[in-house]
C-alpha cells in the first residue's frame, strides 16, 4: 500500500499533491502545449476550462501517462516523476475516466472494476466471491445499487459513468481526472455523480475535473485554472469570478450575447409526421415543422428523442406513419432517401455517426453529395475544391489544409464539417441532435449563429438538446418527450425550465 493512503485528512489543510510546470507537448508541426501549468491540492475539485484546442486533454493525458512530455516538470506528493506511464501513473494513485468510456461491455461490473488486478486463489484463479464482494463495498460506499453481477452492455450510460468512477476508487487513487463526465447524463444523475464528487473529496482525494458547462463549476469547484492556446492563462477561486469573466478568459475576449435575437419569419409546414410507431420505442408520434422555424425537442435520456431523429431520417424502419414535406406524402425509408427529400442529420457522436475520421476534411463534407461534382468519366475534383474551400471559409472551419484528416481537429471544428457536409447537398431541412455536445463556449455560439442564418435564409430545424437553456435560447417552438410519446408543446415564450421537466417526467400521465 501507497504511504499515503488512508492518510487522515483535515479539511481546510491546504497541502499541494501536483505540480506541473513548463509543460510542452509538441505533435508533427503543432506546439499543442507551451510551458503549461497546473497546482492542485489534495481533497480539492480543480476545473480545468479552455476552449477545444486549448490543451487540457494534452495536459491531462500527460499526467495520465497516455502521452509522454517533451518538456517540463512533474511533481506529486514532493516526488519528481521523470517519466510517466499509465502502469507508473496507476502505482501511484492517479486515474484517468474519459468521455469515452473505457470499460469491456461483455465482463460484468465486477470484472470491469477489477480489471487487470482480480483477487487469485492460489495465483492460479480467480477468487469469484471475493471479486464480487469487493465491487459491492465499492458500489455500497458510492450509495449505488448496481449489481456487481450484471454486464456493463445491459447498463446504462449513467451506471457505466459509475462504474468508471468505481474502478477508479478500486484503485485507491489519489488524484481523479474526470474529461466530460456530465456529457451524457440527466439533471438527476449528474446531482448523483456531484454528491459521489462531494464525497470522494470529502475522504481527501483530489479530483480534475474538465467540462464545458461553465454552470456545473460553482456546484463543485474549489478551483478553476484557464488554459488558451496550450498556455496556462490563469487560476481562480471559483467564488471569485464570474462566467462572463470565465468566458473573457478562455477566448481572449468577451463573446455577444450567447442567444442572440433574431428576426426572421417563420412560413408555412414544410415538414409533417402523422401517427408514427416504432415499437417499442416511439408512440403516435405526431409534428409539424414550418419554414425557417428552429423546433426544440426536450427530453430525458431514453425518452426516444434519438429514435425519433433516426427514424425521420430513414435510418430505422419504423411500424407505421405517414410523412409529408411541402404538403406531399413522401416514403423516407433509407438515409439515401431523406437526403434525395432535401433532409440533412447532424447526428448526436459525429465520431461514430457524422464523420469518417481518417479521411479527410475535405472528403468528408462532399461525402453526401458527390454527384453533384461528377462528371462524364470522373468527378470534377477542382469544382470539389473549389466548394470545399468556400465551406470552410462560410463556417470558418479551423484547419491547415483541405487535405487535414478530419481526427485531428477539434470538436466545434469537427462538428462544423458535419454541418458543410449537409449544407453542400442543398438541405433544406436540418435534424440536429445534440449539436453542441462536447464543444466549448465560442464554438456552440458559432453552431448557434449557423442555426440562425440557416433559417433565416428559409431552411428549417429540428433540434434535440438535453441542455435545457439551449432548448429556451434557440427554439421556436418546444415538444417535449417522455417514454416514446410527445407529452408537450411550449411556445418558446411561454417555456420555462420546469415545465419542461414536467412533461419530461410524464408531465401527470405517469406516475415517477
Amino acid at each position: 500500500m501507497h504511504p499515503h493512503y488512508g492518510q487522515i485528512f483535515i479539511k481546510g489543510y491546504d497541502v499541494r499533491i501536483l505540480e506541473m510546470t513548463g509543460i510542452i507537448k509538441e505533435f508533427p508541426g503543432v506546439l499543442s502545449l507551451d510551458n503549461a501549468s497546473l497546482q492542485v491540492e489534495k481533497g480539492e475539485v480543480h476545473i480545468v476550462v479552455g476552449e477545444n484546442g486549448a490543451g487540457k486533454s494534452t495536459l491531462v493525458k500527460i499526467l495520465a501517462g497516455a502521452y509522454e512530455r517533451n518538456g517540463g516538470t512533474i511533481i506529486i506528493d514532493g516526488v519528481n516523476y521523470h517519466r510517466i506511464t499509465p502502469k507508473i501513473a496507476q502505482e501511484i494513485g492517479i486515474s484517468i475516466i474519459y468521455q469515452e468510456l473505457n470499460l469491456v461491455q461483455q465482463l460484468s461490473v465486477a470484472e470491469n472494476i477489477f480489471l487487470g488486478r482480480e483477487p487469485m486463489k492460489k495465483g492460479l484463479r480467480i477468487d469469484w466471491n471475493t471479486l464480487y464482494k469487493n465491487a459491492s463495498l465499492i458500489l455500497d460506499r458510492m450509495n449505488l445499487s448496481i449489481d456487481p453481477r450484471s454486464k456493463v452492455r445491459d447498463l446504462g450510460i449513467a451506471e457505466q459513468q459509475m462504474v468508471e468512477v468505481a474502478k477508479a476508487l478500486s484503485q485507491k487513487s489519489r488524484i481523479i481526472i474526470m474529461d466530460e463526465p456530465t456529457a451524457v447524463l440527466t439533471e438527476k444523475e449528474i446531482n448523483n455523480l456531484f454528491s459521489i464528487i462531494h464525497q470522494i473529496k470529502s475522504d481527501g482525494i483530489s479530483i480534475i475535473y474538465i467540462s464545458h458547462r461553465l454552470e456545473e463549476f460553482e456546484r463543485i469547484g474549489d478551483r478553476i485554472t484557464v488554459m488558451r492556446d496550450g498556455k496556462t492563462i490563469t487560476t481562480v477561486d471559483v467564488d471569485k469570478i464570474t462566467i462572463p469573466a470565465l468566458i473573457k478568459l478562455m477566448v481572449g475576449r468577451e463573446l455577444k450575447e450567447q442567444y442572440p435575437e433574431v428576426h426572421k419569419q417563420i412560413g408555412d409546414c414544410v415538414f409533417e409526421i402523422r401517427n408514427l410507431n416504432r415499437d417499442p420505442v416511439l408512440k403516435n408520434i405526431n409534428l409539424k415543422l414550418r419554414k425557417g422555424e428552429i423546433l426544440g425537442i426536450a427530453g430525458l435520456v431514453g425518452s426516444g428523442r434519438t429514435e425519433l431523429a433516426r427514424a425521420m431520417f430513414g435510418a430505422d424502419p419504423v411500424n407505421s406513419g405517414e410523412i409529408f414535406i411541402n404538403g406531399q406524402k413522401t416514403a423516407i425509408n433509407s438515409p439515401y432517401r431523406a437526403i434525395k427529400c432535401g433532409l440533412g442529420f447532424v447526428t448526436e457522436d459525429r465520431k461514430q455517426q457524422g464523420l469518417v475520421l481518417p479521411m479527410s476534411v475535405g472528403h468528408n463534407m462532399t461525402l453526401a453529395n458527390l454527384n453533384a461534382f461528377s462528371g462524364k468519366l470522373h468527378l470534377n475534383l477542382n469544382q470539389e475544391k473549389s466548394a470545399i474551400r468556400e465551406y470552410i471559409g462560410k463556417l470558418g472551419i479551423r484547419t491547415p489544409s483541405l487535405d487535414q484528416k478530419v481526427l485531428n481537429l477539434s470538436g466545434g471544428n469537427q462538428q462544423k464539417v458535419v454541418l458543410a457536409k449537409w449544407m453542400l447537398s442543398k438541405s433544406q431541412i436540418f435534424i440536429f441532435d445534440e449539436p453542441t455536445r462536447g464543444i466549448d463556449v465560442r464554438a456552440k455560439a458559432e453552431v448557434y449563429a449557423l442555426m440562425n442564418a440557416l433559417t433565416e435564409g428559409g431552411a428549417s430545424v429540428i433540434m434535440i438538446s438535453s441542455d435545457l437553456p439551449e432548448i429556451l435560447g434557440m427554439s421556436d417552438r418546444i415538444l417535449v418527450m417522455c417514454r416514446g410519446e410527445i407529452l408537450g408543446e411550449l411556445p418558446a415564450r411561454e417555456a420555462t425550465q420546469e415545465k419542461i421537466l414536467y412533461y419530461a417526467a410524464g408531465g401527470g400521465k405517469y406516475i415517477a
